[in-house]
């Protein structure tokens, strides 16, 4: 594999993928670590997390909004790094909360900041980087954050063989530190020109995402394709361990392939993004290529042996894998490419709530569907998943249809 397929150019794509790369070492290693630490040292339950991580995400999916449109009136890189900032600060402060009243508001300060700088990033993508090559930019910056991630869990897995509250206050320390230095990592960017502005500007100043119908449907239709991720850290994990014969390990062969497949691969599948048209027709190819996925793991329940059932999984995985990758390609020309060049703050967390909100009835939805009616469960999320991108073709017409004629990025204006 070619470096230029790994390591984005230099300028703001590398800067930006820099700072993805250093706060998804520290998420790496919350993610492997923090449900142990809120159980083990602070003492919750499982029902009392669960809880609080259901309330944080939804509030997250509501506030990105007003944040991102925070990020268009004064300015994408200051949110950034305050957002960054803030991040860093609730992590922090779980390290000191022992009690339920506490640590739930210390998860929403976390969440809100989280999908606030979500959006603040988008927008400084947008900004500083020309249309034709945002797409590619945010495949890089995908496969910057797998790497993160891996990484993390990683240094994540080593407090868990440790297993004791030193150990795992280090790694929620690292997380928070990481946020940090992604936040002076992004104060190196520089200052995106300013769009011209909406002619009307009581406009300007509204919400006006939330009166975008069309934005929307793309918005619900790019949510449920995000089921994805559910699927994979929740519903698998328990599928395999008590449906099918294979062994424990198999968890993790499927998550490391599904890392290392996207760091390696996901900029060469976004090369084939050019456009609205070809964006959803990826969205439409990832909807019958999850379909397929779904059917494979479906199969892996069948038959007695320990060794099939793995090879069986791998194959699932690598089906899958394929369209996420072609999701996501797909997903992101359609994001950017129908928001408006001035507004891409407050469209960008419109459109990034469908991964709060994914996460939020994921696991509730896929689990009940998967565990308890086995094959029909899958081919009811591969149908939830084919019907979802064969919509996306009609919605981003509609969408396209309903945007000024000649439409074209704004002219920047000057400092």
């Amino acid at each position: 594999m070619h470096v230029s397929r790994i390591v984005p150019p230099p300028g703001p794509p590398r800067t930006l993928a820099l700072a993805q790369l250093t706060n998804s070492v520290g998420d790496g290693a919350y993610y492997v670590c923090s449900v142990l630490y809120f159980s083990r040292v602070i003492g919750l339950s499982p029902t009392q997390i669960g809880a609080a991580l259901t309330a944080g995400w939804a509030l997250g999916a509501v506030v990105g909004v007003p944040l991102g449109h925070l990020a268009d009136r004064r300015g994408p890189r200051g949110i950034a790094v305050l957002m960054s900032l803030a991040t860093g600060a609730a992590i922090a402060s779980l390290l000191l909360v022992r009690t339920y009243p506490a640590f739930l508001a210390a998860v929403c300060l976390y969440t809100c900041c989280q999908c606030g700088l979500a959006a603040a990033r988008q927008a400084l993508l947008a900004g500083l980087v020309e249309p034709a090559r945002r797409t590619e930019t945010r495949a890089y910056l995908q496969s910057t954050v797998n790497a993160g991630l891996a990484l993390g869990a990683a240094l994540g897995g080593i407090a868990l063989q440790l297993d004791s509250e030193a150990a795992y206050l280090t790694a929620l320390a690292m997380d928070a530190v990481t946020f940090v230095a992604a936040a002076w990592v992004l104060g190196r960017l520089p200052t995106p020109a300013r769009q011209l502005p909406s002619a009307d500007r009581q406009a300007e100043r509204s919400l006006t995402v939330l009166r975008d119908r069309p934005y929307a449907l793309v918005s619900l239709l790019n949510m449920i394709m995000l089921l994805y991720m559910p699927l994979l850290s929740v519903v698998l994990p328990l599928w395999i361990v008590r449906r099918t014969h294979a062994p424990g390990w198999t968890v993790s062969a499927l998550l490391v392939l599904n890392t290392l497949a996207v760091v390696l691969f996901q900029v060469r599948m976004a090369a084939r993004v050019t456009g609205l048209r070809s964006a959803a027709r990826a969205v439409r190819h990832a909807g019958i290529v999850l379909l397929l996925a779904c059917g494979c793991f479906a199969v892996s329940a069948a038959g007695t042996s320990a060794w099939l059932p793995v090879l069986v999984l791998l194959a699932a995985a690598c089906v899958q894998v394929f369209g996420e990758m072609l999701l996501g390609s797909g997903s992101w020309e359609i994001g950017f490419a129908l928001a408006p060049a001035d507004k891409q703050g407050q469209y960008q967390g419109f459109y990034g709530a469908g991964t709060a909100v994914a996460r939020l009835i994921g696991p509730l939805l896929l689990t009940t569907l998967i565990l308890s009616w086995g094959t029909g469960g899958w081919l009811v999320v591969g149908a939830l998943f084919l019907g979802a991108g064969l919509a996306m073709e009609p919605a981003v017409r509609w969408a396209g249809a309903r945007r000024p004629a000649g439409a074209r990025e704004p002219e920047p204006v000057p400092d």
